[in-house]
């Protein structure tokens, strides 16, 4: 009877225990290694994967999952005071994955840190044209004041990547956070490692540790996941994605173009850069080297952005008009024989390689010299970012741009002001239009923005804007995981289900 009794308990506690999901270790195989994992470094898409809101948290983050915009993550919550600062509230209880605590000193510090210059953070350029001080108020309480005045600017901080005051202003490589997972392995040209915290602040992940794999080739990344060496390749070509059980598509946020050097001969005439523009075959890449889903760019951000104008039309192709801006140019006098190089990031995106191939070789056609050049990741920043070099011949640099955050204040000044850390020319109309757009707000905000895509498209001609692209991703079956918008730059662990 006694045994009955025992037994029957046992069914009864097994009948009302919840039913725990599973957890375990996965493995994921990315495109591109990462050259390091400085926390201030993770808006760059290929250190972002890894390790954004995974071991460096910031105050805030914008929900594309769920569409829930917005949303708390160390800030718990904040508001705009009457003079037009923010005050932000912190969560209490928060360590830091070193095992101090989390307080409104690390907040102000992390940002110093982001604006010295003894680093070359890549956060900072969201910061441009902006004066900020901040004040802090007690250690779960802190001010940001900015002139002028950022409306926006709770969203903004969710590129602020929290690190404690200890830190050294110079780049780390053993990267300390507040997120979920803390760096446990990292060996060069094999894998990187996260294991998760016993301590974090949050709720408790399903995935126990990541293993992080580089294979440049598509094709292998999708294999890698079928035969179940690896889980989940977030970025494969459409051509590896036949099986809808594992491969999902999903809209991207990046925009593929080349950046203009217009400071050199001749790109420094916008009849050259015109020409550039008619020249290239958009269309023809369409549904073959470019998923055919893939929208034609006229911006740097893609269509639901905030301001996105309708009424900026994709350069025609047209290589009888190319050649005749590029004869008038001659004809005055500009060097139009003078090598052009394009550069471009190896593995950046799937046909990278062809893509780039195909524009030389149109260019060619027109009658520019086109050299083509492919580096790797840590090389291509000191072409695309400044200070530029001198002495450098005339430039395209060919990148990808993500913005998932539906404003333009995250692309346009760093893209196009004068003094915009990627901006390749310099024009007094394209700094006020950006000044005023950053601190407008509503239909004015709008309105602004898309004069300035109308502007910088069809007057300056700043860049050679190609295609607004769609991701394809491979994920195993044992995962319960679909892609969104910000999977390209940004791939939260918390978010991926064990079945």
């Amino acid at each position: 009877m006694k045994r009955t009794l025992i037994m029957g308990a046992l069914m009864l506690g097994s009948a009302l225990a919840p039913a725990f999901a599973a957890s375990g270790p996965i493995k994921i195989v990315l495109p591109e290694e990462a050259d390091l994992l400085e926390p201030c470094m993770a808006t760059r898409s290929n250190i972002g994967r890894i390790i954004m809101q995974n071991v460096s948290e910031t105050l805030t983050e914008l929900d594309l999952r769920e569409g829930k915009g917005l949303m708390p993550r160390l800030a718990e919550s904040w508001e705009q005071k009457e003079d037009g600062s923010w005050r932000f509230h912190l969560r209490k209880g928060v360590k830091f994955s070193d095992g101090t605590d989390f307080n409104a000193k690390d907040v102000k510090y992390s940002f110093d840190r982001v604006m010295s210059d003894k680093n070359a953070c890549e956060s900072r350029r969201y910061f441009g044209g902006m004066n900020i001080k901040i004040d802090v108020v007690d250690d779960t309480t802190v001010d940001f004041t900015v002139d002028p005045v950022q409306p926006i600017l709770p969203l903004l901080l969710s590129l602020l990547t929290i690190v404690p005051e200890e830190t050294p202003m110079e780049f780390v490589r053993e990267p300390v956070g507040t997120g979920p997972y803390k760096l446990t392995d990292w060996t060069p040209g094999q894998q990187i490692v996260l294991s998760a915290r016993d301590d974090y602040w949050g709720e408790k992940p399903e995935v126990t540790e990541a293993t992080y794999l580089f294979r440049a080739d598509p094709a292998v990344r999708a294999a890698m996941v079928q035969t179940g060496e690896a889980d989940l390749s977030p970025s494969i070509s459409q051509t590896e994605a036949t099986n809808p059980a594992t491969d999902f598509s999903y809209l991207d946020s990046e925009t593929v173009y080349l950046r203009i050097d217009h400071n050199i001969e001749p790109l420094n005439d916008v009849r050259i850069r015109r020409a550039l523009n008619l020249a290239i075959d958009r269309e023809a890449f369409l549904g073959t080297l470019v998923p055919d889903s893939a929208v034609l760019a006229t911006a740097i951000v893609p269509p639901p952005t905030l301001g996105w104008n309708p009424d900026v039309k994709v350069f025609p192709y047209d290589p009888e008009q190319a050649k005749k801006l590029i004869e008038e140019a001659k004809a005055d006098g500009v060097k139009v024989d003078t090598p052009i190089t394009i550069i471009a990031r190896t593995a950046n995106f799937p046909n990278v390689t062809e893509i780039m191939e195909a524009i030389q070789a149109q260019l060619q056609e027109v009658g520019l010299k086109v050299e083509l050049k492919f580096v790797e990741v840590a090389e291509h920043e000191v072409y695309y970012s400044k200070p530029f070099k001198e002495g450098r011949g005339p430039q395209l640099v060919a990148a990808m741009h993500d913005n998932s955050k539906g404003d333009p204040s995250f692309s346009m000044f760093f893209k196009y002001d004068s003094e915009g850390t990627q901006s390749g020319f310099s024009d007094p109309k394209v700094d006020d239009l950006i000044a005023r757009a950053s601190a407008a707000v509503g239909d004015e905000r709008a309105k602004l923005w898309s004069e300035l895509i109308a502007y910088v498209h069809d007057d300056v001609v700043a860049d050679v804007l190609l295609f607004h692209m769609v991701g394809f991703s491979r994920v195993s079956e044992r995962l319960d995981f679909k892609p969104t918008m910000a999977t390209n730059s940004m791939l939260q662990l918390s978010e991926i289900k064990i079945k």
